[in-house]
């Protein structure tokens, strides 16, 4: 029997969550809690990986079993074995190829940054002190919708089978004393998101204009874009599955 389960988590202690050596990381945490309130070993495929630091309010793993009876004792059981920073929402069964990787259909992700400095959100947000021009980050991001290659926003020496993403939105909007961008795709690469905010960070300081972001995708080359912002500002929130991998869905 194939089940997913989703799950959250804050990643400042974490090395992002895909298993690595002698770094501490979420799947490891959540596998081992697993395996032993399930006296079984349970192997973890993720929808994705997220890098060091970086937290998840909706991330998503498949994983086989013979069995699971009474899944809300199993997940009550679970959360209490588990640290505070990870928390299991829900389990449930799918089709036996449903696979949480390359069935998610969309992924979205949201930046947060503090326009005011503020002690209790220092591992929770990127504070800018100077004055962002949010019309013109947003006529910047505007350019980078559609099927584009994103090479020039990815981590080098990546081995993936394209640099191909569809992109289909990204926005800043200005909350409180916050700026959060929304960014959704069908998939994104390595370091991308960061590296993108970077670069719309720069267009909002007035560095280069808006539409200099076209001449950055044309490149295809990493050092044109801006640097990457630091990782506590970035969370995925949320993963789009087709109905079709629900079992008898």
């Amino acid at each position: 029997m194939r089940f997913f389960i989703q799950f959250s988590y804050f990643g400042k202690a974490y090395h992002g969550w895909q298993n690595q050596p002698n770094a501490i990381t979420v799947q490891e945490v959540l596998e081992n809690g697993m395996s032993k309130l399930l006296n079984s070993p349970v192997s973890l495929m993720g929808a994705g990986r997220t890098d060091t630091g970086v937290h998840a309010k909706e991330m998503y793993a498949h994983f086989d079993i013979d069995a699971l009876d009474n899944i809300p004792e199993y997940i009550f059981r679970l959360n209490s074995f588990l640290p505070n920073d990870i928390a299991v929402h829900r389990i449930f069964e799918v089709e036996h190829d449903a696979h949480a990787r390359f069935h998610a259909t969309a992924r979205t992700y949201e930046y947060h940054i503090d326009k005011k400095k503020d002690p209790f959100s220092t591992d929770l947000a990127h504070f800018v002190k100077k004055d962002l021009d949010i019309a013109q980050m947003n006529s910047a991001a505007a350019l980078l919708l559609g099927k584009k290659d994103f090479e020039c926003f990815s981590k080098s020496n990546t081995d993936v089978y394209t640099n191909i993403c569809d992109l289909r939105e990204a926005k800043w909007e200005r909350k409180k004393d916050q700026l959060v961008f929304t960014i959704t795709a069908d998939r994104f690469l390595r370091n991308m998101v960061r590296a993108i905010v970077g670069t719309l960070i720069n267009v909002g300081l007035g560095k280069y204009p808006a539409d200099y972001v076209n001449t950055i995708l044309k490149s295809k080359d990493r050092t044109k874009a801006g640097v990457s912002v630091p990782a506590k500002g970035l969370y995925l929130t949320s993963i789009v599955y087709p109905n079709t991998i629900l079992k008898n869905g």
